[in-house]
């Protein structure tokens, strides 16, 4: 749903001076290599669109390092409409590697301070450095903590991507200046629970990526002889030239350093079983994008299926010619698509998206409701006099869902509107990366009876929508449709089981602040009921 606030992406890339001249190298040598990072930044774009920059390195300028970076869209920061401004800004920052990053906001304010990469500037090289990351220290209010009360410490901003900018600065203060930067960055990891995919550039041109030990967040890399390069997603990659079988992820709990010299891929932290977000495959990837070597199109074109066989089973709607099977713009086309063949009725776009309408996820209250009346025009002549099976990839927290059924109803003419749900109810909040921190703005746990879905449940959901019919898929259906183990998947937001203990405890403490009705924006950044 729009109402789900996205995650963030991280991109990379990097001029190899050893490699053979790469085909996909742009013209202008090797300090042209940034000007593909904007390009790979609007592939990810889906996964943040509050803000966006880059970090360049030129061993050629004064500035080694080299930072720009604004609120807005890649498009409105870089100047991609304007051509001359475009190269004029790429010119001024073309360097031989550089990192990107797009953003939205899970933590901290919606200025252009908090947007990514984060720079330090120091007369050491080795300690010069720049980073950017996609997701979230569960334990960033215990480090906070620790880190103000040693002495004269001050943190600018309320973000863990400050934490985070100090934990490495203080690393690299405190050993030799040959210090290799996966061990520089395992000793600042060590403290950190949640996840995280970081991508690291330093004045000496050392490139670090480096994933979480439970690689909750996705990362991928590539190499095409000189050319080496690395994303949140691979279509980012695919779409560079790189041959779908070169890309690979970056294992969990492993980094990727890259130097002049060549690349170097390490295991920073202890093994273990990985926790990979199932959102991922449901909502925030690319459709065109494969995670984990699980493509995200056949995961929801699974979850369709299983929509369908639960449906027949059900046997509750009458399959005939006034049914259709409509998805909600643009996440859940596939398994609308995937459903509606399995249930031989047809699909049909009754919902067309404005992409021009504006973010309605960085708006609030009634701001947000008025602007989700805008993102979707119903199509009467699809809808008109038809039962409508409504897929949508997940409710959170209902407030564009109401707005839609209601346009459906009135503007579209639908005579029944039965939502299916491509993915288990809501329940719990999110400490690793999602905007949904505290379990009052969430849509279904009200509706639990003992905290258990029962039919009965989601009939009182339905009615509180004004949809004739409401259902949800099962948790056991999501590991079958991304082919992974239950247990390799990170899936605490539908069942509160969380894999970090820092994860358990923030659910804890937004348990006691839901039943004590605190009233709190995000369990992780204010004084929880203890």
């Amino acid at each position: 749903m729009s109402e789900l606030h996205h995650e963030c992406g991280v991109a990379a890339i990097y001029h190899l001076a050893n490699g053979e001249e790469s085909t996909l190298c742009p013209e202008g040598g090797r300090e042209a290599i940034s000007y593909l990072l904007p390009r790979m930044l609007q592939d990810i774009q889906n996964r943040g669109q509050l803000a966006a920059g880059m970090t360049t390195f030129n061993p050629n300028r004064s500035l080694l390092l080299d930072t720009m970076k604004d609120i807005g869209t890649v498009s409105e920061v870089f100047r991609l409409s304007h051509r001359g401004k475009h190269e004029s800004i790429m010119e001024h920052y073309a360097g031989r590697a550089a990192i990107g990053h797009v953003r939205y906001a899970t933590c901290g304010q919606d200025d252009r301070s908090y947007a990514q990469p984060f720079e330090r500037q120091h007369i050491h090289k080795h300690k010069w450095f720049s980073f950017c990351f996609n997701g979230q220290l569960a334990n960033y209010q215990e480090l906070k903590d620790k880190l103000t009360s040693e002495g004269e410490h001050h943190l600018a901003r309320d973000t863990d991507t400050e934490i985070i900018m100090h934990e490495l600065g203080r690393e690299l203060s405190s050993g030799p200046s040959n210090r290799n930067l996966i061990d520089v960055f395992a000793a600042a990891a060590k403290n950190f629970d949640g996840a995280y995919s970081l991508a690291l550039l330093n004045a000496r041109g050392e490139l670090l990526l480096a994933r979480d030990p439970l690689g909750m967040k996705p990362l991928c890399y590539a190499v095409d002889g000189s050319l080496f390069a690395s994303a949140s997603e691979s279509v980012a990659l695919l779409n560079l030239g790189f041959d779908r079988e070169s890309i690979k992820s970056v294992p969990p709990g492993s980094a990727v350093l890259v130097t002049p010299e060549g690349i170097r891929l390490e295991q920073f932290s202890a093994a273990k079983p990985p926790a990979h977000c199932f959102f991922e495959w449901i909502y925030f990837a690319n459709v065109a994008s494969t995670l984990d070597e699980r493509s995200v199109y056949l995961s929801r074109t699974r979850l369709g299926e299983e929509l369908a066989r639960i449906e027949i089973a059900r046997n509750q709607i009458p399959l005939d010619n006034d049914t259709i099977v409509v998805p909600v713009p643009d996440t859940s086309k596939a398994a609308a698509d995937s459903m509606a063949y399995h249930l031989r009725v047809p699909s049909r776009e009754g919902l067309i998206r404005n992409r021009y309408s504006g973010r309605t996820f960085i708006e609030g209250g009634r701001a947000r409701k008025a602007k989700a009346s805008l993102k979707y025009t119903p199509l009467r002549e699809v809808l008109e006099g038809k039962r409508v099976i409504l897929v949508e990839d997940s409710i959170v927290r209902s407030t564009t869902m109401k707005v839609l059924l209601n346009r459906i109803r009135d503007m579209g003419g639908a005579k029944e509107i039965h939502v299916r749900v491509a993915c288990p109810p809501i329940i719990a909040p999110c400490f690793y990366g999602i905007d949904m921190s505290t379990i009052g703005e969430l849509f279904a746990p009200k509706f639990l009876d003992n905290g258990i879905l029962t039919e009965e449940g989601q009939d009182r959901m339905a009615r509180q929508l004004g949809c004739d019919s409401l259902r949800y898929l099962p948790i056991d259906s999501i590991a079958r449709a991304i082919d992974l183990p239950t247990s390799h998947l990170c899936q605490a937001c539908i069942t509160g089981n969380y894999p970090t203990p820092w994860g358990q405890k923030l659910y804890g403490i937004a348990q006691k602040n839901h039943i004590a009705g605190t009233s709190v924006e995000r369990t992780y950044e204010l004084d929880p009921v203890v």
